[in-house]
């Protein structure tokens, strides 16, 4: 029970990894806020309905549950909102779409830290941690998608790779606070993809298969607790071993 008693809001809660953050952090004795679009409010039940692209519902967001509970120990940020032409290759890419893309997935990250920051600032604790990705870390191997149509949306590492050096940006800001900010990147993760493309994958990760959402929860729980209460500004690889080969 290493987050008994903590109070914190997962941005996602009900995507593909955000679900196992929330479920993880439960069995860890937090008391979860799941922030997401596809729910209802219900702080009792520990949900909030939210559009986090839409900027002004954050601080409102951020100021009920700090009403409601009267403090916010960590904050995950694991929403993945995008546009519907996400995926489409490199040069069909309109910058109306990169600029979309960016605002509401990088730029919605910027909003919640620095609001709940306010919150931990004055409690001189809290902890955070910013999902990201091996594609923020290292160059994209498009050979996995041979094969298939698949393709890597151009704008996701350029947001994965902002959202690791804004993750080591408040984490020198904020440190003399009491406060922590940490990332985890993630590798691959089994979602049924084309059966090609994750034979491909599999042939590559020396552990030899995709990861699964419960391999990445059990790490962000880790970075949440006191039992990290000495790391920050890091970026915490859960890929397999990809980014060592």
């Amino acid at each position: 029970m290493i987050l008994e008693n903590k109070v914190i809001i997962v941005t996602g809660g009900s995507g593909l990894i955000g679900k196992a953050i929330v479920k993880e952090l439960k069995s860890e004795g937090a008391k979860v806020v799941n922030a997401d679009i596809n729910v209802e409010t219900d702080l009792e039940k520990g949900t909030y309905k939210i559009d986090i692209t839409q900027h002004e519902e954050i601080a409102y967001a951020v100021k009920t549950i700090f009403n409601h509970f009267g403090k916010i120990d960590g904050l995950v940020n694991s929403a993945y909102p995008r546009t519907k032409d996400w995926g489409d290759k490199f040069e069909d890419v309109k910058p109306e779409s990169w600029a979309k893309n960016v605002d509401m997935q990088l730029n919605s990250h910027f909003v919640f830290c620095q609001e709940v920051l306010k919150i931990m600032t004055e409690q001189k604790n809290g902890s955070i941690v910013n999902m990201s990705s091996i594609y923020g870390v290292v160059g994209n191997d498009f050979t996995v998608y041979d094969g298939t149509s698949m393709t890597s949306a151009p704008a996701y590492s350029a947001i994965k790779g902002g959202i690791i050096n804004f993750t080591r940006y408040l984490a020198s800001y904020y440190g003399k606070r009491g406060i922590r900010v940490n990332t985890v990147s993630p590798g691959g993760i089994f979602d049924n993809q084309n059966p090609t493309f994750v034979s491909n994958y599999n042939k590559k990760v020396p552990i030899g298969r995709m990861g699964n959402p419960d391999d990445i929860s059990p790490a962000v729980a880790f970075l949440l607790s006191d039992k990290a209460k000495y790391i920050t500004g890091h970026n915490l690889i859960v890929d397999g071993g990809w980014c060592a080969i």
